[in-house]
């Protein structure tokens, strides 16, 4: 079985005619977590889009454990192991806690985790598990997020702005427990603004330019000024 878990090949995207992303091409190994960094508009979650199927204009090819997934609908890639935990959370406002969960768990796919391992993880969803999920604090929305995706049991997790509107506090408390959610060898692309902390929460790193790769490999690989000038296109 291939080590590449992840391979996008002159992957290309539009939004209407405006090209957001200009023919990428990397491989993640299956166990890694890259590090997706940009300013605004780089194109970072659009690339997350392209994965899970959220925005079909686009060309190329993404290919997921050996299978060419870019026709598929989101539903199906789901299925075959990708979750997404979107930017700004996108809980159900009508559901409890634990409702939000269980549907992250209807794919049904055997794993690691239950609703008992995400309280495991998250202790304080299951004081509030019946409660309205959109009731919580922003960062403990942030944890039904995350747990809800992988509720699903996935082989590759996209986590879209983690540290989007939370407090430093929350932050740290979130990413401390990013190693126990990798832990089983879940792979993991994270987009982050705070580029010291995906860095160094990452094994790879991807940097994108006004939808081009302007600067990719692991993060100790380079300096900050590289890592700055790539960022700002200088």
């Amino acid at each position: 079985m291939s080590d590449i878990l992840l391979g996008v090949e002159n992957l290309e995207s539009w939004y209407g005619d405006a090209k957001a992303l200009h023919g990428l091409s990397f491989n993640l190994k299956r166990g890694e977590v890259l590090a997706l960094i940009g300013a605004n508009g780089a194109g970072k979650s659009t690339l997350l889009k392209c994965i899970c199927g959220l925005l079909p204009k686009k060309s190329g090819a993404i290919n997921f454990k050996g299978e060419n997934i870019s026709a598929l609908v989101t539903s199906d890639i789901v299925a075959k192991g990708v979750a997404l935990v979107p930017e700004g959370r996108r809980l159900f406002p009508s559901l409890s806690v634990e409702e939000n969960l269980i549907l992250g768990g209807n794919v049904k796919r055997k794993g690691p985790w239950s609703i008992n391992a995400i309280y495991d993880l998250f202790p304080i969803l299951n004081e509030k598990r019946n409660q309205p999920a959109t009731s919580l604090s922003g960062g403990q929305q942030q944890m039904v997020a995350i747990g809800r995706g992988l509720m699903s049991n996935p082989d590759l997790i996209l986590l879209d702005e983690l540290s989007l509107g939370l407090a430093p506090i929350v932050i740290k408390d979130i990413y401390s427990l990013l190693p126990k959610i990798t832990g089983n060898g879940l792979t993991a692309i994270l987009v982050e603004q705070d580029v010291t902390r995906a860095l160094h929460s990452a094994n790879q790193f991807l940097c994108l330019q006004e939808g081009h790769i302007s600067l990719e490999g692991k993060p100790k690989a380079f300096t900050k000024d590289q890592i700055s000038a790539a960022y700002f296109g200088m």
